[in-house]
């Protein structure tokens, strides 16, 4: 164990959180995501949720704030009626975290798989919430003066 550390972080994903540069981008995911098929390096979360994964990982991952979006959510399939009402605790968590008014993309489906195959890393849960995914693209961490 280490001092400030979330022990729900395994030592692979702190090491993947360590290794990402400026611009890489993380995907955290729910059960229902494709994620092994998808993901260059996969980290399994299961037993745990997102809300409680994104929470120890917004802890130490700096957003880009170079960028336009900071942060993608899955758009809802056309069609389908389900209502999001996850997007709000994810927005809460991570306006907790970060001093700046992050902007969100909604991408659509088949287009977040191809983002999440271009990923840095692919954080799987085992949050059952529909449409419980979030892509974080990691910024910097300014000198200290």
């Amino acid at each position: 164990m280490l001092k400030g550390i979330p022990s729900i972080l395994s030592p692979d994903l702190l090491k993947i959180l360590q290794e990402m540069g400026h611009g890489d981008t993380i995907v955290i995911v729910d059960a229902n995501f494709p994620a092994a098929s998808c993901a260059k390096r996969l980290v399994r979360a299961d037993g745990h949720n997102l809300p409680d994964v994104l929470s120890a990982v917004m802890q130490l991952l700096p957003l880009d704030t170079y960028s336009e979006y900071q942060a993608g959510l899955m758009e809802v399939v056309p069609g389908d009626t389900t209502v999001p009402v996850i997007w709000d605790t994810i927005r809460k968590i991570v306006a907790e975290h970060e001093d700046i008014d992050v902007k969100y993309e909604f991408i659509e489906r088949f287009e977040y798989y191809k983002r999440t195959r271009d990923a840095f890393a692919v954080v799987s849960t085992g949050e059952t919430a529909l449409y419980a995914n979030i892509i974080l693209k990691k910024g910097v961490i300014a000198p200290i003066k």
